[in-house]
């Protein structure tokens, strides 16, 4: 009696072997691949449908790896800010990829749209206006525009900061997944005041800025010393940057 051929496929790994394998293309074999790098990929890809936030069963379902996989992948992607997972245990995107995206849209540059709305507060507020974004567990400012003052608050494009300290620190905690009664707060205000909450000379008001389909982008503040900021009536100055930051979410796409 001739044996029977094994006809089981090598198993991936990874990924589970009742996960179908993509059909590759006429030159895929000649060209160079590594699977590691794909893999962590196709995390990414599990939201392009437009989900804001996934479970860890979802991306293991949507790609077919089995959980421990996407967990260590998910590390890694976490560090470089393209991936991260808040409180809640769901995943969500990092801020790697818009920067990257605003990066490829030539067409669309987020500068053009900030950097007018930075000097516009800085012209009505006297003080330095920034914008920051989230990357894992700082908040780095993308732009600023200083205050003409001779005593103000300095900082640089690039700098970053604690996350857990500061009005942008907390609208960026806030908007992305934190779930507790300070965070709750800022998101029924729409605004966060922070008298000397990082430095005790220093004081700072900020609220968020969304783009398309309401996808959360960064927070846009003023920065300046506490004593002037204390002398001011705060739910002017809140209306004030709130209504600049729905300005700038509408001219963005938000």
């Amino acid at each position: 009696m001739t044996k029977p051929e094994n006809t089981t496929l090598p198993r991936r790994r990874g990924r589970p072997p009742s996960a179908a394998r993509p059909l590759e293309g006429p030159n895929d074999a000649a060209e160079p691949r590594v699977e590691a790098v794909e893999r962590a990929l196709s995390i990414l890809d599990a939201f392009s449908d437009g989900a804001p936030r996934l479970s860890l069963a979802e991306i293991a379902a949507r790609t077919g790896f089995y959980p421990s996989t996407v967990l260590r992948l998910a590390a890694s992607l976490d560090r470089f800010g393209y991936l991260h997972r808040g409180a809640d245990g769901l995943f969500r995107l990092g801020p790697t990829p818009l920067r990257l995206g605003l990066l490829y849209r030539d067409a669309f540059d987020l500068a053009d749209h900030v950097r007018p709305v930075l000097a516009r507060l800085v012209e009505r507020t006297g003080e330095t206006a920034a914008f920051y974004v989230r990357e894992g567990d700082r908040r780095v400012c993308l732009y600023r525009h200083h205050s003409p003052r001779l005593i103000r608050h300095h900082v640089e494009e690039g700098s970053a900061l604690p996350l857990d300290r500061g009005a942008a620190g907390r609208v960026l905690m806030a908007y992305t997944g934190e779930a507790d009664p300070l965070h709750d707060e800022v998101r029924t205000r729409g605004w966060y005041l922070s008298l000397g909450e990082r430095d005790p000379e220093v004081a700072a008001l900020a609220a968020p800025v969304f783009g398309r389909g309401r996808h959360f982008v960064g927070a846009l503040g003023i920065i300046g010393p506490r004593s002037r900021f204390e002398a001011e009536d705060h739910g002017a100055l809140a209306a004030m940057i709130t209504g600049e930051a729905a300005l700038l979410s509408r001219g963005i796409g938000g």
